[in-house]
C-alpha cells in the first residue's frame, strides 16, 4: 500500500532541487555573459530588465511543472521500485547499456521536442502558447524554461515516462537531466559557447548550439531541435548557423 506523506514530501523536495537547479543554471551563464561583457537580450536596459523579469517568472512556474512528475516517478522508483530505473551496474550489458541509454533518451527526447516544437507553431497554438517563449527578443540564459503552463506540460512527462519502460541507471538519467538543463541554457544565452571550429566542423554539423538555435528565434520556422540536427535535416527545415555569431 502505497503511503503518500514521504511520496508527497519527496516531490516537494526534487520540486524544490528543480527550481534551484534552474536559478543556478541560467544564473550561472548569465552571469559568465555579463563577465564577457557581452550585453544578451534586448539592447534598451529598461526593455531587456523587464524580459528577464517575465523570463524568471515564466521559467519558475515552468520548472514546477516540470518537478512534478518527475519527483512522483523518483518517489516511486525510490520508495516502492516502481519504474526500470536501476541502481547497480553490475555486469558488463549494464556498462554498455549506460550510455547506450543515455543517447536513447536523448534521442527519444530530441524527437519528442522536435514535433512537438512544430507543433506549437500552428498559429493558433503559437499565438497561445508558444508566443510566451518567443516573446524574448532576443533570448537570455533565463529564457530556458521560459514557457507557458501548456508547454511546459508538453516537456514535463516524456522522460519520467520513459522511466516506466526503458531501462536507465540513476546516474545515466542524471546526466540526460543535466544534458538537458545545460543546452536548454546555453542555447538561449545569446552567444556561441563552442569553437568556431567545432561549429563549423562535424560537431557543428550534428549537434545544437546558441550558433544554430539563435536562427530559429530569428526566423521562428526552422531550427526545431534540442539536442540534434537530425530531424532539421530529414525534414527540410534546418535553416544552418546565425553567421558570425
Amino acid at each position: 500500500m502505497i503511503s503518500y506523506l514521504p511520496l508527497i514530501t519527496g516531490t516537494a523536495g526534487t520540486m524544490a532541487i528543480v527550481v534551484v537547479r534552474y536559478l543556478l543554471a541560467s544564473g550561472g551563464f548569465a552571469w559568465w555573459t555579463a563577465r564577457r561583457g557581452i550585453t544578451a537580450g534586448p539592447a534598451d536596459p529598461v526593455r531587456r530588465r523587464r524580459q528577464i523579469r517575465a523570463e524568471i517568472r515564466w521559467s519558475l512556474l515552468s520548472a514546477l511543472i516540470y518537478a512534478l512528475p518527475a519527483g512522483v516517478v523518483l518517489e516511486l522508483w525510490r520508495l516502492y521500485g516502481f519504474t526500470v530505473i536501476q541502481w547497480h551496474v553490475d555486469t558488463v550489458a549494464a556498462a554498455i547499456w549506460w550510455p547506450l541509454s543515455v543517447a536513447l533518451y536523448l534521442f527519444l527526447h530530441d524527437t519528442w521536442f522536435y514535433w512537438t516544437h512544430r507543433w506549437m507553431h500552428a498559429p493558433r497554438l503559437f499565438a497561445r502558447v508558444h508566443a510566451v517563449h518567443h516573446a524574448s527578443r532576443p533570448p537570455t540564459a533565463w529564457a530556458a524554461m521560459s514557457f507557458h503552463p501548456w508547454e511546459a506540460l508538453s516537456g514535463a512527462l516524456l522522460i519520467p515516462a520513459l522511466a516506466f519502460f526503458i531501462p536507465i541507471h540513476f546516474g545515466a538519467l542524471a546526466l540526460v537531466l543535466t544534458i538537458a538543463t545545460v543546452m536548454g541554457v546555453t542555447n538561449h544565452m545569446g552567444w556561441e559557447m563552442f569553437p568556431q571550429r567545432w561549429v563549423r566542423g562535424w560537431f557543428g554539423r550534428h549537434f545544437i548550439s546558441a550558433s544554430h538555435h539563435e536562427a530559429h528565434h530569428k526566423y521562428y520556422t526552422c531550427n526545431y531541435g534540442l539536442y540534434f540536427r537530425f530531424w532539421d535535416q530529414r525534414c527540410g527545415t534546418d535553416k544552418g548557423l546565425v553567421a558570425n555569431f
